[in-house]
Order: C-alpha cells, then sequence, then structure tokens
C-alpha cells in the first residue's frame, strides 16, 4: 500500500511540475506595458489572424490610449505582381476590410493611418517600413498591437531597430485565443508556439551570421 501511495504522489507531482513548466514556455512570450496615452496604436499584419488585433487597437483608440490606428498590408510576391502586369486588378483595395472594421468599432476614418508594405513578410520587414513611416509622420510613441504569442518577439524587435527614435509599448490581443495555461492541449496554440520559438532561434541564428 506505501509503495502505491508513493507511486501517485510521485505521479501528481510529475504532473504539476509538467504543467507549471509548459504554462512557463507558454507566458514567457506574453507581455504587455500600455502608457497612458500614445499617438498611435500600431496594427502588425505579419502572422496569424488579424482581427484581435484591430479590435485591441480600436478599444485602444476608445480609451483615448491612442490619437490614432496605424494598418499596414498589401504584401506582395513576384506571381502577384506578374499577375497586375498582365493586367489583373483587385476588386477592391488592400485596406478596405481592415478600415471597414476600425469604423465599425467606432475608429474615425480620419484617424486611420493605412501604410502598403508590399515587402513586408516578417516581423522585422514590416519593423522596417513601417516604423520609418511612423517616424517620417512625427510620431514619437506608439503602441504595438499583435497576438499574445508574438508580443514579446515584436516588441524586442521594434525597440532593438527604433532605440531613441520611437518609444515602443505593446498591446496583446484580448481576443487572441492563445492560452498560456493550456496551449499544449490545442494543436493550432502548439503550432504558434513551436512557430515563435523557432523565430526566437532563427532571429539570433541571423545575428550571428550576418
Amino acid at each position: 500500500m506505501r509503495k502505491i501511495f508513493l507511486i501517485v504522489l510521485l505521479a501528481v507531482f510529475l504532473v504539476v511540475v509538467h504543467e507549471k513548466i509548459l504554462t512557463g514556455i507558454g507566458s514567457f512570450l506574453v507581455v504587455e506595458d500600455i502608457p497612458a496615452k500614445a499617438d498611435a496604436a500600431v496594427v502588425l499584419n505579419a502572422g496569424v489572424d488579424i482581427y484581435p488585433r484591430l479590435i485591441e487597437a480600436a478599444n485602444l483608440y476608445k480609451q483615448v490610449k491612442a490619437e490614432k490606428v496605424v494598418i499596414n498590408g498589401n504584401r506582395k510576391t513576384d506571381i502577384l505582381r506578374s499577375l497586375e502586369r498582365s493586367g489583373y486588378e483587385p476588386p477592391c483595395k488592400w485596406y478596405a476590410e481592415y478600415i471597414s472594421a476600425l469604423i465599425h468599432q467606432g475608429v474615425a476614418k480620419n484617424h486611420i493611418m493605412a501604410i502598403s508594405a508590399e515587402d513586408a513578410y516578417d516581423t522585422i520587414s514590416e519593423a522596417e517600413i513601417v516604423g520609418e513611416t511612423l517616424l517620417n509622420n512625427g510620431m514619437a510613441n506608439v503602441i504595438i498591437t499583435t497576438s499574445k504569442f508574438h508580443s514579446r518577439r515584436a516588441r524586442h524587435i521594434w525597440n532593438k531597430m527604433y532605440r531613441g527614435k520611437l518609444s515602443i509599448y505593446v498591446a496583446p490581443a484580448q481576443k487572441d485565443p492563445f492560452n498560456p495555461e493550456a496551449w499544449w492541449k490545442n494543436g493550432r496554440q502548439i503550432r504558434w508556439v513551436l512557430s515563435e520559438y523557432g523565430a526566437w532561434i532563427y532571429y539570433y541564428w541571423k545575428k550571428i551570421f550576418d
């Protein structure tokens, strides 16, 4: 009986430790630091579902924490450019749906800035294109709105790139479904976590060999 009790106790201990470690792995990715007020809420577009990010930016605007909302998009591959050269025209502007979603949530149209970032395919290239446009428009401090699991890396990259030029804050999208305390129970969230840690490895790998 004593051996059975010890085995059960050990099993419980391993389960608890296992969950704490996995929770720590998920929680590390999530950061938040929202100022009293910023020039704009900048919606990142590289990555997964943009709509939780749009909702977060709209909420920051309505709470008067951000004077404007900045969106970006219009990604173009070589294939798309080839189609456009042959006469293809998209049925609507790339920003039409995003602006409509923001207006629906109470953001004034004249407080929305749309930045065409044709060659932005990851967080770094997006930060390069969008950040320079923000500086050219006289902005000094911005709140990055992105997915929860992407918040730490996004803040790190933007801070490194614009230190001394822009004050960077981050607001992870509250509607984003990522759950740091149970991500390993959902296949989609497992992919997010693995991809995000892989992106961290790639970021530092490039730093070493560039």
